[in-house]
């Protein structure tokens, strides 16, 4: 590690350590030799494997969990009022959010790569580490997901770091990234910044801050960041996609850049949008002066990531299908990636994610589920907020002449029961515990077969 901070510290704690994102951070620290614990509120898969590794589990929070910690690290949804978080703060221990540790993290690698953007990130850098991987032989990667053979965190070697970058609360300003990769500045997270203006310019900001930025050409950062490396289908992209052609929802193009027609690639991973993912990840290699023969091979070796139209399984001849999808534009591409499938039937399962996010984007919400024929919306995901009426579920789905509402798995599971005749898609979207909600809808339906 970075020992000239480190050097007085081998005992960290983490408030919230089962997170996708902190699980691989407390990974990496034990994999560098350093004491971890931490709490979270439930049992996890993360929890589960950073216990087998070493790591000191505690569930539930409380103050007599920290011991001897001497560094506490806690994520941006960690209140204040944390009985942890108080404790750290009465012992007088140096408390850092996830954002500083990920940044001193990648500070021990000799060149990062940072992905941000509002949606693809998990899947674009997941596809930059196998690229690069495959390219270089090694790579280390801290991915916002469950990447289908890297888990959320590959340990390779110091050579290159590839890491999720995070808008939430400004927590990609706090990288110092050689290369700054984004894919998009879509409105998100408006309850922290304020503005769509004041978003854009965090992300102009996160482009100024490594030595060379790349961005989607169709997006409006190309034209504020006019001396990055652009990609995208625009012919006046720097590195673009040609020959585009399609099977059963999965996409192949040719690599273009500087001119040239490069190398064929075939993505093995459903929807038109991870065109996009791929050129963002074929850009970093070609910046890398990667042989584009072996960038091809390294997007072909990445086979999806977890909550990604995940197929769960089948049930009366039904693909039950799970996906993050939670802003409009990530709803309206699984919605076409569903379509792309081919089937005649598509029943629409979709969990609202917190209330000010569906406050905020209420008529795009309505624009974009209003055409679908079969839907369900399943109650609010809270995360960390509370109850608000003009947000919640129930309200979104009284805008909607065509929804059912369902506040439970039991619901669902009469719904389902009564409306699958056999051959349809069933499309779980959104990225609270709807996915979990799908799992026991399945399970219990399956019983009854």
């Amino acid at each position: 590690m970075n020992k000239t901070f480190w050097q007085n510290y081998d005992r960290i704690y983490f408030i919230g350590i089962g997170g996708i994102s902190m699980s691989g951070l407390a990974e990496y620290l034990l994999f560098r030799g350093f004491s971890v614990s931490g709490s979270d509120l439930c049992e996890s898969a993360q929890t589960a494997r950073l216990k087998k590794l070493g790591a000191r589990i505690c569930i539930g929070h409380s103050a007599e969990n920290l011991k001897d910690a001497q560094i506490v690290v806690c994520g941006s949804a960690i209140r204040e009022d944390n009985p942890e978080r108080i404790a750290a703060g009465e012992k007088k221990l140096p408390v850092f959010g996830r954002g500083d540790l990920l940044d001193l993290v990648a500070r021990d690698h000799k060149n990062v790569v940072a992905v941000a953007g509002c949606h693809g990130k998990t899947t674009a850098t997941a596809m930059c580490a196998h690229m690069v991987e495959n390219c270089a032989g090694s790579v280390t990667a801290h991915i916002g997901g469950e990447d289908s053979q890297f888990g959320n965190m590959r340990i390779g070697s110091n050579r290159f770091f590839v890491t999720e970058a995070c808008e939430y609360k400004g927590n990609f300003l706090k990288l110092h990234p050689d290369l700054s990769v984004v894919l998009n500045t879509d409105a998100d997270h408006l309850d922290f910044y304020g503005s769509e203006k004041n978003l854009t310019k965090a992300y102009c900001d996160f482009c100024e801050k490594a030595k060379t930025a790349i961005v989607c050409r169709e997006d409006k950062i190309a034209e504020l960041v006019p001396s990055a490396v652009t990609f995208g289908l625009s012919p006046r992209s720097d590195v673009g996609a040609e020959e585009i052609a399609s099977q059963n929802g999965k996409y192949s193009f040719t690599l273009r850049a500087g001119g040239e027609f490069l190398d064929k690639i075939r993505l093995r991973v459903y929807g038109k949008h991870n065109i996009y993912n791929a050129l963002a990840a074929a850009s970093v290699g070609l910046h890398f002066r990667f042989p584009p023969y072996m960038i091809a091979e390294g997007l072909e070796k990445f086979c999806g990531i977890r909550r990604r139209f995940e197929c769960l399984g089948k049930y009366a001849g039904a693909e039950f299908i799970a996906d993050y999808a939670h802003h409009p534009r990530e709803i309206a591409a699984a919605l076409q990636t569903a379509h792309d499938l081919g089937k005649e039937k598509t029943i629409v399962v979709f969990q609202p994610h917190t209330y000010s996010r569906t406050k905020i984007f209420f008529e795009d919400f309505v624009n974009v589920l209003s055409g679908i024929e079969n839907l369900v919306i399943y109650k609010t995901y809270a995360a960390r907020e509370y109850f608000d009426e003009a947000g919640c579920a129930l309200t979104l789905a009284q805008h909607l002449g065509n929804a059912l509402y369902a506040e439970t798995v039991k619901e669902l599971v009469l719904y389902l029961k009564g409306s699958l005749r056999g051959g349809e898609t069933v499309l779980f979207l959104g990225a609270g515990d709807i996915y979990y909600a799908a799992k026991e809808a399945l399970v219990r339906l399956k019983k009854c077969e």
